[in-house]
């Protein structure tokens, strides 16, 4: 398999892992609150936006590939 390719596969890999912890964070922040734990919550969820922001930076590569 040639570099791009393999390239293209792992950078899409790593954006669906990113978003399936993102769900995963998502649901522990909102126990967090629950259980009142609102600081730990608040960092979990900036976490939560440094991991969208992530997505984005791969999008780009990935569209930068092409």
């Amino acid at each position: 398999m040639d570099f791009i390719k393999n390239a293209r596969i792992r950078i899409e890999h790593w954006i669906t892992h990113n978003n399936n912890h993102k769900e995963e964070y998502e649901a522990f922040a909102e126990q967090l609150e629950e259980e009142g734990k609102n600081g730990s919550s608040e960092y979990v969820r900036k976490m939560i936006e440094m991991t969208v922001r992530s997505n984005e930076y791969l999008r780009n590569a990935l569209k930068t590939l092409e």
